[in-house]
């Protein structure tokens, strides 16, 4: 699987769904910290969970945050806890969603371009 990426800024980028296998390509790009936007069982039982892949991306040497964020109700909550992490998050990183969406919106509520 190749990964799909959209570069929002230097040091932040947007992809849809993950997998094990796909975190470990991340991960030779040379991403630091992952976020997860996508609660879990959104996609299904094919979809893995977070714990799954938090467990693979700290194998693999990753920062890895979960923030779920419902379609269509992003909480102002949430872009503040993006970001305070991404304040101390290793950069560069690499937020999804169902489709790179909802990973994007949140950098770009959180106005943190100069980070």
């Amino acid at each position: 699987m190749t990964l799909e990426i959209n570069r929002i800024h230097d040091n932040f980028c947007a992809t849809g769904q993950m997998t094990l296998e796909s975190l470990a390509e991340a991960a030779e790009l040379g991403f630091k910290t992952i976020f997860n936007y996508r609660p879990d069982g959104e996609g299904g039982a094919e979809q893995p969970t977070s714990a799954e892949l938090k467990a693979k991306a700290e194998q693999l040497g990753l920062n890895y945050f979960h923030i779920p964020v419902v379609p269509g109700n992003l909480q102002p909550e949430q872009v503040q806890e993006f970001i305070d992490l991404y304040a101390k998050a290793a950069k560069p990183a690499l937020g999804f969603c169902r489709g790179g969406t909802r990973a994007a919106k949140v950098f770009e509520l959180a106005n943190v371009e100069s980070v």
